[in-house]
C-alpha cells in the first residue's frame, strides 16, 4: 500500500447505499467484500508503517532511555491522519478499481472417477 495522495473521504460521510451495492447487486455482499478489502489496506499500510518505523530503532534501547525521535513521530502523524482503511475500500469501489469474484460463479472442473 503505497501512501500516495487519495480522493477518499478523511471524515465520516454519509453514503448512499443503492449507488454502493449497484455493481455487485447485494448490500450484505458489498458489506463483506468491502470489510474484507479493508482488512487488506489496513495490515499493508501497518506492514509499511512498521518497516519505516524500523529505521529509526536504536539498538540496545534501555526502558528507562526513551528518546523521541522528531522524523520518526511526523512519520506516525502522517500515517495518522491518512484516511481510514474503510474509505479507501469505499473509494476503490466506487472509481472501479476493486476486483472480486463468486467463488459459486466459476466454472468447475468436471470430476474424474
Amino acid at each position: 500500500m503505497s501512501t500516495k495522495p487519495s480522493n477518499a473521504a478523511k471524515t465520516t460521510v454519509t453514503r448512499d447505499v443503492a449507488k454502493l451495492d449497484q455493481e455487485i447487486g447485494n448490500v450484505y455482499e458489498t458489506v463483506a467484500l468491502l470489510g474484507k478489502r479493508a482488512n487488506q489496506i489496513s495490515v499493508a499500510i501497518k506492514e509499511e508503517l512498521s518497516a519505516k518505523l524500523e529505521e529509526f530503532a536504536v539498538i540496545g534501547e534501555n526502558l528507562e532511555e526513551v528518546y523521541e525521535n522528531r522524523e520518526q513521530i511526523e512519520v506516525s502523524k502522517h500515517y495518522e491522519r491518512m484516511p481510514k482503511p474503510g474509505a479507501l475500500a469505499i473509494q476503490e469501489l466506487m472509481d472501479g478499481k476493486l476486483y472480486y469474484r463468486r467463488p459459486e460463479a466459476a466454472p468447475k472442473a468436471p470430476e474424474q472417477a
